[in-house]
């Protein structure tokens, strides 16, 4: 057998038999492994308290005859505890671990644990605003699916302009010059700060709150 020692972070568990379950983990590398986690719903049970869900855990993994791995060890390395505290956060919560747990079935990258791990960190701070979270999460799920946002041009490949409004053509994936539209330079500023900062340094941006709501259903959109 082989051994492998890394971070990881629980994206889903299964129970199987009377005390074991399925894990399927996201290491640092990006790749999504499941293992075996044998007798780790027992009440004296040395893995249960390292392998929860929000976790950040070192594991090491023992290679088996199989795809399933075995987990040998786990140390825990930081719990986000107090995204549990709150309902709506607890929900967008289960909502990323079941995104990157999709999106890791075929793409394999670094960035997939860095993005699990600042969202579930940004979750844990109570007063960074939900929108935020939810907003720059999106954005970088799309981001890595392949069909991010274009802020720099139009449906017209014409330049965005700060002068101009806009709407957001969804079948298009690209922004449309209207008047009528509910996007201004305000919007397309914050989309691009939002892709490129981290939530916890967005949120002391002021005067933000007012484009939330807007920002955060285009990003939802985006990212389907």
């Amino acid at each position: 057998m082989q051994s492998v020692k890394t971070n990881a972070i629980v994206l889903r568990r299964t129970n199987y038999g009377e005390s074991d379950r399925i894990l399927q983990l996201l290491t640092a590398d990006g790749n999504k492994v499941s293992a075996m986690a044998r007798g780790v719903r027992k009440e004296k049970s040395k893995l249960a308290g390292a392998v929860e869900l929000f976790s950040l855990t070192q594991v090491t993994l023992d290679s088996g005859k199989s795809d399933l791995s075995i987990l040998t060890s786990a140390r825990l390395e930081t719990f986000f505890g107090d995204i549990l505290n709150d309902y709506d956060r607890l929900q967008f919560g289960y909502e990323v671990l079941k995104k990157i747990g999709r999106l890791s079935e075929h793409t394999h990258e670094p960035l997939l644990y860095d993005v699990t791990l600042t969202a579930l960190a940004s979750l844990n701070q109570s007063k960074i605003d939900l929108r935020i979270i939810r907003a720059w999460f999106y954005l970088q799920v799309a981001d890595i699916s392949g069909h991010g946002l274009n802020l720099s041009r139009d449906s017209s490949n014409k330049p965005l302009s700060e002068t101009e409004k806009y709407r957001f053509d969804i079948a298009e994936m690209s922004f449309v010059t209207d008047p009528r539209g509910n996007f201004t330079a305000d919007h397309l500023k914050l989309l691009k700060v939002l892709k490129l900062k981290t939530p916890a340094v967005v949120a002391h941006i002021s005067g933000i709150e007012v484009l939330l709501d807007d920002i955060t259903s285009l990003a939802h959109a985006v990212s389907e």
